[in-house]
């Protein structure tokens, strides 16, 4: 039975790992290790305590990178999760966002935040199907709001946020 726990500094290079088996069936090898450069060790060093690892035995199956704002007490904000292929579709990102949102709510946030790429129909369903809303960007893709340029020139976003109860 898979168990959730605190992410911890050590998780780093198996995580990094993960990331790259886990999108290699549907990336470039050069690719699902740009992806990975997504999990910088400074997330586990700084925000271990906000990030969670789904581990079964000794494998991990599950991971999200998140943290509460530090500019701001009321938000929190998901910047990374990914689940093993053999998992998808069998409610573990929600078990993980609901994790997360839990415990910030437990903090005190009322409100969560993520992104993702305009192209990302998967992921836009997947935040819409678990109560975010799409925010206001200045233009649209798909029929979907994006904010142009948000990650700089070319990287676009489509911006979420939920709201959380204390």
């Amino acid at each position: 039975m898979p168990v959730l726990r605190q992410a911890t500094v050590s998780d780093h290079g198996p995580l990094v790992g993960c990331v790259q088996r886990w999108w290699g069936d549907s990336r470039t090898p050069e690719q699902a290790r740009e992806l990975s450069l997504l999990l910088p060790r400074l997330f586990l060093q700084f925000f271990a305590g906000t990030s969670l690892v789904l581990e079964e035995g000794t494998e991990i199956r599950a991971l999200l990178i998140g943290f509460h704002a530090a500019d701001d007490d009321t938000e929190a904000y998901i910047h990374f999760v990914g689940v093993d292929p053999e998992l998808r579709g069998q409610g573990v990102a929600r078990r993980l966002y609901a994790a997360f949102c839990r415990r910030a709510a437990e903090e005190g946030r009322t409100v969560v935040r993520a992104i993702t790429s305009p192209g990302n129909a998967g992921s836009i369903a997947f935040h819409r199907a678990m109560g975010f809303s799409v925010e206001r960007g200045d233009r649209e893709f798909g029929g979907v709001s994006v904010h142009s340029d948000y990650d700089g020139p070319g990287q676009d976003r489509v911006c979420f946020r939920k709201g959380i109860a204390p």
